[in-house]
């Protein structure tokens, strides 16, 4: 018969190639995160979140604060819009998907910024405060995205996508790339949390009990002899 390892020996081994996987899916979530946040910072600055199409009376694309529409006479686009001036925002629906899906992106690059504390800090702890934040970024995106069609009745999108364009109605202007991609970086931002809370709770209990029983049941009866 094959010889059994002694409890604390085995606890030992389980205890490295635990912590070794904890720390190999750790990187690949910090390496997500940082993707994640680089995505959402595009989100927020593109401005093609909605735009034209072949049957709009205009030329042109929305963002959440910068947006561009055609001159009905010489045909070049005319851009208007700024991050600094909320007048030059066309909708207050506008404004406020701004203000949440800003807010989502300066949570996630806080969260990059919070992987600092993993030297200064308990590593289950860091993990708990990032996935909490990931979490409060992913209700913040679900929020400005909801949100953001309520604006679409203003005078400037009507403008360019036509009359039949309401709230939540987008008459013959298309969604783009950026709207859609800020709907996906939720579920993203929702898997990365769920991971965040998983590594925080497997570092906060990094060796089972009944490998810790099994190795204090063995010094105990080495004790003895």
């Amino acid at each position: 018969m094959e010889k059994m390892l002694p409890a604390q020996e085995a606890a030992k081994i389980y205890h490295t190639n635990y912590v070794r996987n904890a720390r190999a899916i750790g990187v690949l979530w910090a390496i997500f995160s940082i993707c994640f946040a680089i995505i959402t910072v595009v989100v927020f600055i593109q401005p093609y979140w909605i735009g034209d199409s072949v049957n709009t009376p205009q030329a042109g694309y929305f963002g959440l604060f910068y947006y561009c529409i055609g001159n009905p006479i010489t045909s070049e686009l005319v851009c208007k819009g700024s991050v600094l001036d909320f007048n030059s925002i066309p909708s207050g629906a506008f404004k406020t998907a701004m203000f949440f899906v800003g807010t989502s992106m300066l949570l996630n690059v806080g969260t990059i910024i919070c992987f600092s504390l993993f030297f200064f800090c308990n590593a289950g702890s860091v993990y708990k405060i990032c996935a909490w934040m990931q979490t409060a970024s992913a209700a913040l995106l679900v929020m400005g995205c909801m949100i953001y069609p309520d604006g679409w009745d203003s005078a400037e999108v009507k403008r360019m996508c036509g009359e039949r364009t309401g709230k939540y109605t987008l008459g013959n202007c298309t969604v783009r790339w950026a709207y859609i991609l800020a709907i996906i970086c939720i579920l993203d931002a929702l898997m990365l949390s769920l991971l965040a809370f998983t590594l925080g709770n497997r570092q906060d209990k990094l060796l089972p009990d009944e490998f810790q029983m099994d190795g204090e049941a063995e010094l105990g009866s080495q004790a003895e002899v």
